[in-house]
């Protein structure tokens, strides 16, 4: 029986599949969520917070309490999308401000522009860039060094 979610700060309730994660939720709504590790819990690009009905959810497994202590904006209510199974009624999911970007290319074609929303740094959750500021070349290479460690990360796993 299907389940339904309320999205934050968009406004949005959908229905979700019972013992579905959140992550194929999302991607369902056509979101701006990226999944670096191919939904494995090894980075932080599906990183939301639960504002309620956290019990409606699975527990956290090791893999993902070991993923979210990497993260700078990480809180007693994080979780990662992709990792958090839907089990009952109940969750308030709040989608984080910003956005991650996974390819060097993306952030290319945005040199010399300003951002609408920051930019996170896809590990760590980080701000990469303010929201409203100028994406420079030093900027460009902050995520390449990332893309580089989050290479690395999953070579290992």
């Amino acid at each position: 029986m299907p389940k339904q979610i309320q999205l934050e700060p968009i406004d949005h309730e959908v229905s979700v599949k019972t013992n579905e994660n959140l992550l194929s939720m999302l991607l369902q709504q056509e979101l701006n969520v990226n999944w670096s590790c191919g939904g494995r819990g090894r980075c932080s690009t599906c990183h939301v917070y639960i504002q309620s009905g956290t019990e409606s959810l699975s527990p956290k497994s090791k893999r993902e309490l070991k993923t979210l202590e990497l993260l700078s904006n990480c809180q007693d209510n994080s979780r990662l999308a992709c990792q958090a199974r839907v089990l009952g009624e109940g969750v308030v999911v709040e989608l984080p401000a910003g956005m991650y970007l996974s390819e060097i290319e993306d952030l290319d074609a945005l040199i010399g522009k300003r951002v609408q929303q920051p930019i996170l740094h896809p590990l760590n959750g980080t701000v990469l860039v303010e929201g409203g500021l100028m994406i420079t070349r030093s900027i460009v290479s902050q995520l390449e060094e990332a893309l580089v460690q989050i290479d690395q990360l999953l070579a290992r796993s």
